[in-house]
């Protein structure tokens, strides 16, 4: 005899529990990222009317929005799991999976955009920076992708999340008016690993282990970020660099 399909709510209800700490931990790092990003784009961007601001080009415009609609989903996101709505989440994942696709599309278009117009931090050459943002896009893809994966497992989905949003913050933190950030690039390195640290952490005090999610992302987003530059310096990398200015 056929049996009727399970609820929503009855699915619902055989996802993992949400430990309450949780929603105050990841509530507080949400918050975190947020703070870390309007302090490095409040002057230039928020404070200067958003789309009234004197961006470059449209092209950089259309990249700000969805930075800045990806952080919001993620604020609603954390939002209604703390409000225990997690049906409501899961339908706007969905959502966010697209705006994450769009965002892996402007990103490369953005980042050559800004590399032909020579945008570089002091000390690197256009050609070598460029490495900086295509990697932080591919990261970013990385964890979305292996979040969407672990959409089932709450865990693991949460943390590759905010992995995914720790190493999209590097262009707000590149831009802190920090003298140490700005006379030694790499200790703006610093950011990305304060936060992993902070969920290593969460995952010690709470689970008494930390979880692989944090353990191999964490480690995959420190060495990306600290031998990409150095990458950068290489022929091949310039190479490919002026490939995609089309000047090759």
């Amino acid at each position: 005899m056929a049996t009727a399909a399970p609820s929503i709510a009855a699915v619902t209800r055989t996802r993992p529990a949400n430990p309450p700490s949780d929603r105050v931990f990841f509530g507080l790092m949400v918050l975190a990222l947020w703070a870390t990003v309007l302090f490095g784009f409040s002057r230039t961007y928020y404070a200067a009317g958003m789309i009234h601001a004197p961006l470059p080009d449209r092209l950089i415009h259309v990249h700000a929005i969805l930075m800045t609609l990806w952080m919001v989903l993620l604020f609603v996101q954390v939002a209604l799991v703390t409000a225990r709505k997690v049906v409501w989440h899961r339908a706007l994942g969905a959502y966010g999976f697209l705006l994450a696709l769009a965002m892996v599309i402007v990103g490369p278009i953005a980042a050559t955009d800004s590399m032909r117009r020579g945008v570089a931090p002091q000390g690197l050459d256009p050609l070598t920076f460029y490495i900086v943002p295509i990697t932080a896009i591919l990261l970013f893809a990385t964890f979305v992708f292996f979040a969407w994966r672990a959409r089932r497992r709450p865990a693991a989905h949460k943390r590759l999340i905010m992995l995914a949003n720790i190493e999209i913050i590097g262009a707000a933190v590149g831009r802190w008016q920090l003298h140490l950030f700005q006379a030694h690039p790499p200790a703006q390195n610093l950011v990305p690993l304060a936060f992993i640290l902070a969920i290593v952490a969460y995952d010690l005090v709470s689970q008494r282990k930390v979880q692989k999610a944090t353990l191999w992302g964490g480690l995959l987003l420190m060495v990306v970020n600290l031998v990409r530059v150095p990458i950068g310096l290489t022929a091949p990398w310039h190479a490919f660099a002026t490939l995609m200015l089309g000047k090759g």
